[in-house]
């Protein structure tokens, strides 16, 4: 049984989740990779400033996307000593490079080699999902933002090319203007939801699993080529 974050409780049996390193460069990340049998696609989790891979409302949302048939890696952007230095926190520079870094770690194995590639960002991983689907390299097919900061992806927007959702509480309005701005700037199809009633961390009963039921549809459609069952 799980508890999300909105209070509710389900038993839908999940994929066990498997303890990862990940070789970044001078530093090696701890993760949390799950991969359903027959997985369509494939999600990295960038998490906000203050977070890290036990966030409990990425964990929703991942679980979610796992039940639809969608691999997820959630994992640290940075050690605990460069978490010590607050600046690293909001260096999107560096933290898109670890995405970056994750994305070739994934693709080293054969199980994932394959699989289309998505990136999720809440709050300030979402300026880092964006910066990191900016680089070629990259290949990435489709980007979400959850109460996310792509402005701060700033001059690299219009390289964005893959398809982008952004997800932002109605009860939210600085970040609402900010997503408003940066939807115009990106090279790439986009969609602006707004969660009626929700504030920036979607606590309120029932607006995170409408954030994370528009992520799972998106990264489906885009990832997958398909929708949920109704």
């Amino acid at each position: 049984m799980s508890i999300i974050p909105d209070g509710s409780s389900r038993a839908t049996p999940q994929p066990a989740a498997e303890d990862v390193v990940i070789d970044a460069g001078p530093v090696r990340l701890g993760g949390s990779l799950t991969l359903p049998d027959d997985a369509k696609g494939l999600v990295v989790f960038a998490h906000g400033s203050g977070s890290s891979r036990h966030s409990p409302r990425n964990h929703y949302v991942a679980e979610l996307l796992s039940r639809a048939g969608l691999a997820t890696l959630l994992f640290d952007l940075l050690t605990t000593d460069e978490e010590l230095d607050r600046a690293n926190v909001f260096d999107i520079p560096l933290l898109g490079e670890r995405l970056l870094a994750a994305t070739r770690w994934l693709r080293g194995r054969a199980d994932l080699a394959g699989l289309p590639l998505g990136f999720f960002g809440a709050s300030t991983g979402a300026g880092a999902a964006l910066w990191a689907a900016a680089d070629p390299s990259s290949n990435v097919a489709a980007v979400v933002s959850r109460g996310g900061r792509p402005d701060l992806a700033g001059a690299r927007l219009p390289a964005v090319t893959a398809p982008t959702l952004l997800v932002v509480g109605g009860n939210d309005p600085v970040v609402l203007d900010l997503n408003r701005e940066a939807a115009a700037a990106l090279g790439g199809e986009h969609q602006l939801v707004v969660v009626p009633g929700a504030t920036h961390l979607f606590e309120e009963p029932g607006t995170l699993r409408a954030a994370g039921e528009a992520a799972r549809d998106w990264f489906l459609r885009y990832l997958a080529g398909g929708h949920p069952e109704p």
